[in-house]
């Protein structure tokens, strides 16, 4: 588990308004997903979905005015199992979820 919460984006509703010169680009396995990382600071910034190629997975926490905390409820994936490895859909790969309570209301 990486440990960000990633939101979904269609290829071409991505801009990248600052940093692309930083970018440094990791695939492995069957290199279909496209790993996006700060060569700089090393955070992950997003990824070309595998299972859904026309789809890039963002950071929340790299968009503009967006935090992770905007989000109440994040379901959490088990980093093991993926679902293009599953093909008849059987089962989860969710093992959880993690709330967000805000201590200032």
């Amino acid at each position: 588990m990486r440990g960000a919460v990633a939101v979904s984006a269609d290829l071409d509703g991505l801009e990248i308004l600052e940093g692309e010169d930083a970018l440094t680009l990791y695939t492995f396995n069957t290199g279909t997903a496209k790993h996006f990382f700060c060569s700089k600071c090393g955070i992950y910034t997003f990824h070309q979905r595998r299972s859904n190629p026309r789809q890039f997975g963002v950071n929340a926490a790299c968009l503009e005015g967006v935090s992770p905390f905007d989000f109440k409820v994040i379901p959490v994936n088990d980093g093991i199992n993926h679902p293009s490895d599953n093909p008849d859909q059987t089962g989860s790969c969710i093992i959880g979820y993690l709330y967000y309570k805000s201590e200032t209301t």
